[in-house]
Parts: C-alpha cells; sequence; structure tokens
C-alpha cells in the first residue's frame, strides 16, 4: 500500500469486527472549545511534563467518562521513531510537524459516554466511542503556538499495515466506528403489545362504567317510584305471571247522582 506525500497515516486499533470509519460530523465550536479546554487544563495540571513520558489527565467531574492523555516528545524522535504511546493510536516514522517546532505536545482522548454530546452522525449509530489526537505547539513564544498539523515526509510505500479490526486514516483528528440506524425489532414488538394490552384494558373499564352508570340510573329511577309511591295512598299488589304489580281493591270515590231530575 502506497502513501503520497504529507499524508499522515495513523493506525486506529479497534476491539470489533464490525466497523464502518467516519469522522465528524457538526458542532465544530462545541468541539473546538472542548479540544481547547483539554489541552490548557492538562498544561496546568502537569506544568512542566517530562519529555517522553505518558500523563493520564483527570479532568473535572462534569468531564467524568472521558480519559485523557498527554505525551511531549521531542521532533527528532517522532522523526526517528514515531509514536505508539497510545494503543488506540499508531504514528510511523518521518513525521514532522507544521509549522515545525522542537517539541511536539500529542493530546490523546477518549470521550466515552460523552460522545454522543459533541459528535452527532445522522441516521448512524455509535457502536465505539470517539476517539482522537491533536497536536499542540508547546512553545508560547511561538507565533505557531497552538494546534498543529502533523506531516508525513516520505514516498517510500508503507507495507504491513492492514491489521485486522483498525482504520488507516490521513490527518489527526477524532474518529468513531458507526453503523446505519435500525429501530429495535423487539422494542417495536414491546410496543405494539403495550399498545393492545392498553386497549383491551380501556374496553373493560369502558364496559365497566357503563354497567355501574346503567344500575346507578336504575336504582335512582326505583327510588324516585318509591317516594312517589309513599305520597299517595297505598295500593294493593297481585301477582300477574312472575311480576308484582300494583293493584285497587276498591273505587275510592263513590259515583254520586248530581241532578236526580229522570227523563
Amino acid at each position: 500500500m502506497g502513501c503520497r506525500r504529507d499524508w499522515l497515516v495513523v493506525c486506529i486499533i479497534f476491539n470489533a469486527w464490525l466497523w464502518q470509519f467516519v469522522h465528524g460530523s457538526e458542532r465544530y465550536n462545541a468541539r473546538d472549545l472542548l479540544d481547547s479546554f483539554v489541552y490548557d487544563y492538562a498544561i496546568m495540571k502537569l506544568h512542566r511534563p517530562r519529555t517522553g513520558r505518558l500523563y493520564n489527565v483527570v479532568l473535572p467531574a462534569n468531564f467524568s467518562g472521558m480519559e485523557v492523555s498527554f505525551v511531549r516528545l521531542r521532533t527528532r524522535r517522532l522523526w526517528k521513531n514515531g509514536s505508539n504511546y497510545n494503543s488506540s493510536f499508531s504514528i510511523p516514522p518521518w513525521v514532522l510537524p507544521w509549522p515545525f517546532t522542537k517539541r511536539v505536545d500529542l493530546v490523546y482522548q477518549n470521550l466515552g459516554n460523552l460522545s454522543s454530546s459533541y459528535y452527532n452522525v445522522p441516521n448512524y449509530t455509535f457502536v465505539a466511542p470517539v476517539i482522537g489526537f491533536l497536536a499542540y505547539d508547546p512553545n508560547r513564544s511561538s507565533a505557531s503556538y497552538g494546534m498543529i498539523e502533523l506531516h508525513l515526509l516520505s514516498d517510500d510505500p508503507i507495507f504491513n499495515v492492514t491489521v485486522k479490526s483498525s482504520c488507516i486514516v490521513r490527518r489527526q483528528g477524532h474518529f468513531s466506528v458507526v453503523v446505519p440506524y435500525q429501530p429495535n425489532q423487539a422494542i417495536r414488538k414491546s410496543y405494539w403489545v403495550m399498545g393492545i394490552a392498553a386497549g383491551v384494558v380501556g374496553l373493560v373499564l369502558l364496559l365497566v362504567i357503563g354497567i355501574l352508570a346503567y344500575r346507578w340510573i336504575k336504582g335512582k329511577r326505583i327510588k324516585k317510584m318509591e317516594r312517589s309511591s309513599e305520597r299517595s295512598e297505598g295500593l294493593d299488589t297481585i301477582w300477574v305471571g312472575r311480576s308484582r304489580m300494583p293493584f285497587a281493591s276498591g273505587i275510592r270515590t263513590q259515583p254520586a247522582i248530581e241532578n236526580s231530575y229522570l227523563p
């Protein structure tokens, strides 16, 4: 496998077999602020880091879940040996910083559970945390102080870089692995079951409410009839078939002749 001039080849090691390489998305401002904060915080905490030593930086509590490591290298050592201080990245030899500086600060990041807060790939799902590495010029008096680029200055082909569960990239930055988003069939099935169950429960409740309402109305009518019967003259009852009905045993008002004249 060949590589043209000024390409940086970084081998990203992952422990998985189904991978799709994706780089970046949006929210650039928030990510840039995060990168600047991480580097400034590492410099403040380490104060005077020793060259060639890897440091693990503990971030504030609001960045819990994010892992950061830091190493400062001499440029000639980076040129000669590359960098293998981090298990996720391997930088080959013949790499120089641009603009040139005598020393290079490498910051390795693993965003962990904060990955989706700073990176988003529409219609895809993260199957690995976002990891990244950035290079900085540590010389504050230099005009290029801050983030710099790493360039591979070699036209020779690079062999044996097809490592299983690895990816080859051309520049520094942040990287992750995603797969196309697919709704969970089990979740969709559970939604259907919950919907059917809710419908059955609602139907049963409606039926119970209807029965109770019918009984209440019927009882109210019976009480009304009882109150009406209490205010009127009592009547005897008679059975007609299986039904008990009121029965008047006699005529309450006897008929009287209003006029005795007969034709």
